[in-house]
């Protein structure tokens, strides 16, 4: 049966060594959804929510957030990333979906930071529209992709 990796024997915590672990470029791309009154998001592509353009704050605070990851996660590592970007889609009326993606040359993987900058974005989203909008939720935060370690190429499938 498979372990914990963030666990020992006796079942403390701990942070996973990954000294012997080859360093290669690690990839990874996740995703969130931030839902709304189709009113209010008809404000946010056009940058006439109250409070500003929504969308390039909440790209930077994504990005900053990515880079901050081993700070706010207790037993992630400390990443130098190579880059961290943060881009947005409106499938429908409704919804806007963030897709950040992560890449480092490491000796770990950048789900993690890909996974912060969505939740981190979709918090500034919601921080940015709450004003004219209360029933804004976000769901759907997921790992799609990731790739570069001994665990191979991921790819969620649908």
């Amino acid at each position: 049966m498979a372990r914990f990796s963030h666990f020992d024997a006796d079942g403390a915590s701990r942070m996973v060594d990954v000294g012997g672990k080859e360093i290669t470029v690690r990839h990874a791309r996740a995703s969130g959804r931030v839902r709304m009154s189709a009113g209010t998001l008809q404000m946010v592509p056009q940058g006439a929510a109250p409070k500003g353009n929504v969308l390039e704050v909440a790209r930077l605070a994504g990005i900053l957030a990515a880079k901050r990851t081993g700070e706010l996660i207790p037993l992630c590592h400390l990443l130098p990333l190579d880059v961290v970007s943060v881009s947005f889609r409106f499938p429908d009326p409704t919804t806007i979906e963030i897709e950040a993606e992560a890449r480092a040359t490491a000796r770990t993987g950048v789900e993690m930071e890909a996974l912060v900058a969505v939740s981190v974005a979709a918090l500034t989203i919601y921080d940015m529209c709450k004003a004219v909008d209360r029933g804004i939720t976000i769901d759907q935060i997921r790992l799609e992709e990731k790739s570069g370690g001994r665990s191979g190429h991921y790819v969620r499938q649908t």
